[in-house]
């Protein structure tokens, strides 16, 4: 018996068709931590420029306990995670922690301020309020503008952590609190005269709005993070739950491999093979 036409040209366009998923791919969702989110849209959309399935999509972001519901639920297949994993989580979840990367969490500023370094002394004096010119570090004589993020946010725990000033420090009462990694990323490249806290992914892909300063005369470099040099690093970790399915895994696979390392030193960070 001849297919009817409909079944026939359907069966053609499975068969023929690139762009169309193969059957029982599952559409991978990614979502957690703001501040990976530019990273792994870099991986997903260097992915799909090689393969037409799974579909990778991405989410808005969520906070560490709605990612792991989230992930319990079945809602996304894999977690961006900085920080929040606990090992008691990771054995009642039975997660699989997979490090993909280590990051560059930087002081950057708009391509309009003329300032390449700074000290860990000058940046508390900014963050707390004591220098509030450009012009105290040669530069022109214009209100400096302090964006930071939330305090429970790790680019400041870390800055916190990690530059003794920091870590009692009052911020100054016109931080303006950038609630989203990707708030903070807009901010900079739009707002003249503005200095924040970010990671180099987000200075890799402002396409020149946004540079990355120095901190005492030590740039961010993939090899000053390899060795340490560079000291405020944050690490990027996809968590899956269980063994993950085939569609994840291929996923997994992509960007664990030279072609996802090209990517991610591409975008800012370093690979940790």
């Amino acid at each position: 018996m001849q297919p009817k036409p409909r079944l026939f040209f359907w069966i053609y366009l499975v068969a023929f068709s690139p762009s169309l998923p193969a059957w029982g791919a599952e559409t991978v969702v990614l979502d957690g931590s703001t501040g990976m989110l530019p990273l792994a849209s870099a991986l997903a959309k260097a992915y799909h420029q090689k393969f037409s399935d799974p579909q990778i999509e991405l989410g808005k972001g969520l906070g560490t306990g709605a990612r792991l519901g989230a992930l319990a639920d079945n809602k996304i297949q894999i977690v961006l995670a900085s920080h929040g994993i606990k090992p008691e989580d990771v054995q009642k979840g039975n997660l699989r922690v997979i490090e993909v990367a280590k990051g560059a969490i930087v002081f950057a500023v708009n391509a309009s301020v003329p300032m390449t370094d700074i000290t860990e002394a000058q940046v508390c004096d900014v963050y707390s309020g004591k220098v509030r010119s450009w012009q105290s570090f040669g530069g022109p004589n214009v209100p400096i503008v302090v964006l930071t993020r939330p305090p429970a946010e790790v680019d400041p725990e870390v800055i916190r952590a990690k530059i003794g000033c920091f870590a009692q420090l009052k911020e100054v009462e016109t931080a303006k609190v950038m609630a989203r990694g990707g708030d903070m990323a807009a901010g900079l490249a739009d707002t003249p005269n503005a200095i924040g806290m970010t990671s180099m992914t987000v200075v890799e892909q402002s396409a020149g709005r946004v540079k990355a300063l120095t901190i005492n005369g030590v740039a961010p470099t993939p090899e000053n993070v390899k060795n340490g040099r560079y000291f405020l690093t944050r690490d990027f970790l996809f968590v899956t739950k269980g063994k993950p399915t085939v569609d994840v895994q291929k996923f997994l696979d992509f960007v664990l491999s030279s072609e996802g390392d090209r990517v991610i030193l591409a975008n800012g960070a370093v690979p940790l093979r």
